[in-house]
């Protein structure tokens, strides 16, 4: 008997005469143009998004020690206020960092949390725990977060000629045009050496005038400000007035009078060293050129 013969006429399942309803049916190809008319009119209602937006309350604190080791910054500052807000409720992590008379704390809440909530319940818990804040600490800085403040473009300046205070005044100016750009939400500058204008008092020469630390720094604070003093009317127009300067030279606090010995005004200088250089590194930032990058340029 042909093999052939038996399978054609063995009988058909469940499966087999569905199909073969189907493949017979005049409504078949109804039923597939609805069904792509379905699928098209989904794909032009369900709504959509280039980049959804997630919400992750995230938030910086900054609580200032000042004159204070890391290492007395972590045993003080860092170790019983992360404790605290590790309790908050809807906190998933508590990074924390402790640097030269400040400790930085980075708290993150689960996705999903409300923002204002969160934010709310964080700055409640630093000020119902400021009694656990060693004594000399000042007053936090709570400083939120978006998950949208991520650098998405990275740019690196480098040289062989010039030094990292040149590079960085560059950086400077490049990121203030940066900013201009339509729709830019931010930047921030990395590396570099930050220009410093230092002062180093002689306490031989302070001793001579009467001077003491604290009227060096009160003349520097007192003189590198700007504030309104008013205005006056002139054709029409009301023009405000601001007084003061800010420093911005070594000449500029060389000049400071900080007081008065006898009549005669004591400057700065005479009690104190004055340099135009470089704060102390605190940061680095390794560059290394690719296999495609023209040794040549």
């Amino acid at each position: 008997m042909n093999p052939d013969l038996e399978k054609k006429s063995a009988p058909l399942g469940i499966s087999g005469r569905l199909a073969g309803a189907f493949v017979h049916s005049k409504l078949t190809p109804l039923l597939m143009v609805a069904a792509l008319l379905l699928g098209i009119a989904a794909v032009l209602i369900t709504p959509r998004e280039e980049e959804p937006q997630i919400i992750v309350p995230m938030a910086d604190v900054f609580i200032p020690l000042p004159g204070s080791a890391p290492k007395e910054v972590e045993e003080l500052l860092v170790r019983p206020v992360e404790r605290k807000l590790s309790e908050l409720p809807g906190v998933e992590y508590v990074y924390s960092i402790a640097r030269k008379g400040v400790a930085v704390f980075i708290v993150r809440f689960y996705v999903g949390e409300n923002i204002e909530k969160s934010l709310v319940d964080l700055y409640d818990k630093l000020m119902s725990n400021r009694d656990v804040f060693p004594p000399g600490a000042g007053d936090f800085t709570v400083k939120p977060r978006d998950i949208n403040d991520v650098p998405v473009v990275t740019l690196t300046l480098w040289s062989d000629r010039y030094d990292g205070q040149a590079l960085r005044r560059v950086a400077d100016h490049l990121l203030e045009e940066l900013k201009k750009i339509k729709n830019a939400s931010g930047g921030f500058i990395v590396g570099g050496a930050k220009r410093e204008i230092r002062v180093e008092p002689d306490p031989s020469r302070m001793k001579t005038y009467g001077a003491v630390p604290g009227d060096l720094a009160r003349a520097i604070r007192n003189a590198n400000r700007r504030l309104p003093s008013g205005s006056f009317e002139r054709a029409d127009r009301e023009i405000p007035v601001e007084t003061g300067e800010f420093l911005t030279t070594r000449e500029d606090v060389e000049n400071l009078v900080v007081e008065s010995a006898g009549g005669r005004p004591v400057f700065l200088r005479d009690v104190a060293t004055v340099a135009d250089t470089v704060e102390e590194p605190d940061q680095y930032v390794w560059f290394g050129p690719g296999a495609g990058a023209d040794p040549d340029r």
